[in-house]
């Protein structure tokens, strides 16, 4: 069965039907270009049709590009990836061209055949690009579809002609949150910044009747048509110029220059400006295949795409397992991590149960799902009716037998073993044989935790991230003694409420905070032997990750440090490894200085808990040093301290699936995402390499840069992680 088919009516209007067999959502493949160019070639070589509808057989228009075209791309090319790359695209922008400009006369501008896209649903990627070369674009008023080109966020841009084409249509202005920023629209949005053209109930119906009542003027497009000028003006122009300024800024600005792609997709618009569309869709097609040679964006669309689908669909969920999805969930404690859970849960349909000591504790971690759909009603994201249907999902009580008939329990209680083993005796009474008990722990072992259960093999960790309902990822810890159905209920769990889940085996701090800790740990060490906080969160920031360390310690809180330390010191005794970002941590704890809650840490805040500064007290105990450090030793130091702890976890059985490893310290901590995740980047840094500035680091600053057994071997025989230990079918491009 073919990706497009074709059928002509009595009136002369051909619909071409996109309808990807065995998927979900349409996405374009070698096969589906090649069928597709051949289709409107018939079209427009049939005298009695007079035009064309390109829509979908799905409920969507589609989903983007198949990413193993460009890795098929690359390899019919052999030993120049580049050339068979940019060629490829060439033949996309061929195609697109041949669409836009339709049999039309080069000089009078006449003579073509209307070209109209019908968007039952969403279109994103290629799924609007390809619209955007039709002359006149029809979207089904459907709120529920999100239009847009996303590719920014999966590290490379529009290249089949999105982005000149937007760019040429809205001005640079116009267009640069839909590029620049990834943004997806509802088609009343769309619609309102000028992406589409109508909605309609019925947009086949409303596109075939517009070609055939189409003239030669509504085919032309504005770049077409003689004396165009760019939206806004162009680089050169007195308005235009600042516009190419403020977006350079802007994209300076947001990634502090760790995203290759957006850099790259500003030099395709900047140069593009200055020729004529044509020559601007050669420059685009120049500046894609350039991001797709860069290692950068082949790891993040293997991390941020690919492995990051695979996990969502089940890669490493048991196999024999029957579907486990939860009915009824018990969530114990009602703080904001149990109330965020709650959120989410009731968010996916799922009865809840929210139990904490008294009514009053529990009525208030329910008012936390009340008060974020209150927020979403201002923001019309959200209505009435449907806050009452959330809320009506939720029991908020401090009586345990509600939880009769629950199929999975999450305890969200204080970080105490004797308080969670004290609750889990308690519920275990009451809920039945087969239900699953699983804690929320950030950092104790689940097999201890588990010592408290009559039912081990079903007792697992779920390690939320906060807030529950921003962040993205869920860790899975296995215990000693947890069965497969207890994986397989937590990762049904998971995908119910549309997160990414890892799975790992248990350890002391797991896997994210294993790789967390440590970068915190090094970044207060670097402030004790002087060297600026500033020049510590700037380097992180170059790195790509959202935030610094020393802003991320004010943010989830100083004393929170504290408490980690203390507990990991008193559970690993003279193995402990102290230093003297210990003493900072306690003495800032001392001071009160506790971070953004208290208006006081790292930061100094206003009246308005704004920050206005890194505090400056701070050198009365730790004067900053005469020499600032150079920023590759910042940076490495920063980035050596997680990516070993990666490695370890995954030497010592903690990971059992590098993609996970990536996936997760990205959606996880913000792991600079550039690069793909921590396997990624030693991947790109070549593992001799690695190898040898560990040697370097560890001479420089200690025996915690040590290289690893594995990463050693590995160097020895130039082997790369991906291609020693990647599970996955299918390869990045």
């Amino acid at each position: 069965m073919t990706d497009f088919t074709m059928t002509k009516d009595a009136d002369g209007v051909a619909v071409i039907t996109w309808d990807v067999a065995d998927k979900t959502m349409n996405v374009m493949s070698v096969e589906g270009l090649e069928t597709l160019d051949a289709l409107v070639d018939d079209a427009l070589g049939d005298e009695a049709v007079k035009g064309i509808v390109i829509t979908s057989g799905k409920d969507t228009f589609a989903g983007g590009m198949d990413l193993n075209l460009l890795a098929k791309m690359k390899a019919d090319a052999g030993d120049d990836p580049a050339r068979g790359l940019f060629e490829g695209t060439m033949k996309m922008h061929h195609l697109l061209r041949k669409i836009e400009r339709a049999n039309m006369d080069a000089k009078t501008n006449q003579g073509g055949k209307p070209i109209a896209a019908a968007l039952p649903g969403t279109a994103a990627g290629i799924g609007l690009e390809l619209p955007l070369a039709t002359h006149r674009i029809f979207a089904a008023n459907n709120p529920k579809a999100k239009i847009g080109l996303p590719e920014i966020l999966v590290g490379i841009f529009p290249g089949a002609g999105g982005t000149t084409r937007l760019v040429r249509k809205l001005g640079l202005m116009g267009a640069s949150s839909l590029l620049l920023e990834g943004r997806m629209n509802s088609p009343e949005k769309a619609k309102q910044a000028g992406v589409i053209d109508e909605i309609a109930d019925d947009p086949v119906a409303a596109a075939r009747a517009w070609v055939l009542n189409a003239s030669d003027a509504d085919l032309v497009k504005p770049w077409d048509a003689k004396g165009y000028k760019l939206p806004g003006g162009a680089p050169y122009h007195p308005a235009g110029f600042m516009n190419f300024v403020g977006a350079n800024a802007m994209v300076n600005g947001k990634t502090k220059g760790a995203f290759p792609a957006a850099k790259a997709m500003l030099s395709a618009i900047y140069e593009g400006a200055l020729v004529p569309f044509d020559t601007a869709l050669k420059i685009e097609a120049r500046w894609f295949t350039n991001i797709l040679m860069n290692p950068s964006s082949s790891a993040m669309i293997r991390s941020l795409f690919l492995n990051k689908e695979a996990l969502e669909k089940g890669a490493v969920r048991p196999k024999d397992v029957p579907d486990q999805r939860v009915k009824k969930l018990g969530v114990l404690g009602a703080g904001m991590m149990g109330a965020g859970i709650a959120l989410v849960s009731a968010q996916a349909g799922i009865e809840v149960v929210l139990i904490d000591r008294d009514q009053e504790a529990a009525d208030k971690g329910k008012a936390y799902s009340a008060t974020y759909m209150d927020k979403g009603i201002a923001r019309k994201k959200a209505t009435e009716e449907k806050k009452a249907a959330l809320l009506s999902l939720i029991t908020a009580t401090p009586d345990v037998e509600k939880l009769a008939g629950c199929d999975l329990i999450i305890e969200a209680v204080f970080e105490d073993p004797a308080v969670k083993a004290e609750i889990t005796k308690r519920v275990e009474a009451v809920i039945p044989a087969d239900c699953i008990f699983a804690s929320n722990t950030s950092t104790l072992p689940i097999s201890d935790l588990a010592k408290a259960s009559s039912r081990p093999e079903q007792f697992i960790g779920i390690h939320f991230f906060s807030p529950v309902e921003k962040m993205l990822l869920v860790e899975i810890i296995k215990g000693a003694e947890t069965g497969d159905v207890a994986v397989a209920k937590s990762l049904d769990y998971v995908r119910q409420i549309r997160k990414t889940p890892i799975v790992v085996n248990d350890a002391r701090f797991f896997y994210a905070n294993r790789c967390i800790i440590p970068y915190g740990n090094e970044a207060t060490r670097m402030v004790t032997e002087g060297v600026a906080p500033q020049l510590i969160d700037s380097a992180a920031q170059q790195l790509g990750f959202p935030v610094g360390p020393i802003q991320l310690g004010d943010e989830t809180s100083i004393d929170l440090g504290v408490r980690i330390m203390k507990a990991t010191k008193a559970a690993m005794g003279n193995a402990y490894p102290a230093s003297e970002a210990d003493d900072l941590i306690v003495w800032m704890e001392d001071l009160g200085r506790l971070g953004r809650k208290a208006n006081a840490g790292y930061f100094e805040y206003d009246e308005k808990g704004k920050r206005t500064g890194y505090w400056k007290g701070i050198h009365d105990k730790y004067p900053l040093a005469e020499e600032q450090p150079k920023l590759q030793d910042v940076q490495d130091r920063l980035m050596f301290a997680q990516v070993l702890e990666a490695v370890r976890a995954l030497e010592e059985g903690v990971l059992e699936d590098i993609r996970e490893g990536d996936v997760g310290a990205i959606l996880g901590w913000g792991f600079a995402p550039a690069t793909g995740g921590p396997f990624s980047y030693l991947d790109i840094l070549g593992t001799p390499y690695a190898a040898e500035r560990c040697d370097q680091l560890q001479a420089a600053y200690g025996d915690r840069f040590e290289c690893p057994a594995l990463l050693r071997e590995m160097a020895a025989k130039n082997q790369t992680f991906y291609g020693r230990f990647d599970k996955s079918d299918a390869a990045a491009a």
